[in-house]
């Protein structure tokens, strides 16, 4: 009987150690994303309509009077900040090359007003219609060579607009998942958990946990069921589909896989060690290979 409990005493360690092991060597320090700051950027503060909705945003033009190809930028996931060096980093090259810009404010968030919680990508997508149709208007732009730029969950946005509006002149899905919305939580969640240090396989088996538990919450049921690939078929401008290696949030070998099967040729870029802001690994800014591509599809596509 001893020599059972001593056996079963001694299975108990040995289990111990082992799901031990990744805490021990687990280093979770992450290089916070740095860039521009909204001190750098000079911007106009516009106010338009969508429906009931009053939005506002920044308005970045390039200097001089040229006719320039203009970009508007739709959100991620959450509430948006004005400050936010991720979107920031990208205008400040986009200016630097005469490409204007327009941030909107997410409805909901900073000067906007509604509420992004309980709103559908189709309801979002209105809003980024509006602040096209501001753009499109704004003197020194040229109205027929904007598009679109959407960040993260913008990239779920994008095609809804562009395959509504043939008038968009090219869409960039800055690290927007190719997957639907149920695939990308669950990759997201099980990345989440792995990353306090425990193993993929046990990271798994917790997830089964933790994703129906998130799925109950309002933000997600607004946006359950949704699969971007509805809509891509649909676009006709150029599109740009960029991803930075390592990513924890989106999937992305299986986006590009999605991607591929599309009906026309989308230029794909996935930047080594990128992560979800395709960022440099050593200094935490957005990868200059990425801004230099992004800049050169983006006047390839508007080019005259």
């Amino acid at each position: 009987m001893w020599r059972s409990l001593w056996i079963f005493l001694a299975a108990i360690v040995i289990l111990t150690i082992f799901l031990a092991i990744p805490f021990v060597f687990n280093d979770r320090a992450v290089r916070p994303l740095s860039g521009a700051s909204l001190d750098q950027l000079t911007y106009e503060e516009v106010i338009f309509q969508n429906g009931g909705l009053e939005l506002a945003g920044m308005l970045m033009l390039p200097e001089g009077d040229a006719h320039s190809p203009g970009a508007v930028f739709i959100h991620g996931s959450g509430t948006s900040r004005r400050d936010n060096p991720w979107y920031l980093s990208v205008a400040e090259e986009l200016l630097a090359n005469d490409i204007a810009v327009l941030i909107p404010d997410k409805r909901g968030s900073e000067n906007s007003s509604g509420d992004w919680r309980d709103t559908r990508f189709e309801e979002l997508s209105s809003d980024t219609e509006a602040a096209f149709a501001l753009l499109t208007q704004t003197p020194g732009v040229d109205s027929d060579r904007v598009g679109l730029i959407g960040f993260s969950q913008g990239g779920w946005i994008a095609p809804i607009v562009a395959s509504e509006k043939p008038s968009v002149a090219f869409v960039v899905s800055l690290s927007g998942a190719g997957v639907t919305t149920e695939e990308q939580l669950v990759f997201e969640e099980v990345n989440n958990i792995a990353e306090l240090g425990t193993y993929r396989f046990v990271a798994r088996l917790i997830a089964r946990f933790t994703v129906p538990a998130i799925m109950q919450r309002d933000t997600w049921r607004a946006t359950a069921g949704f699969d971007p690939m509805t809509y891509w078929p649909g676009v006709e401008a150029p599109v740009f589909a960029a991803f930075g290696e390592g990513d924890t949030n989106v999937p992305v070998q299986e986006s590009v896989s999605r991607f591929e099967m599309l009906p026309y040729e989308v230029s794909v870029g996935i930047y080594p060690d990128g992560g979800h802001g395709i960022t440099d690994p050593v200094s935490g800014r957005v990868q200059q290979a990425f801004l230099d591509d992004l800049v050169s599809f983006v006047l390839g596509a508007t080019d005259d």
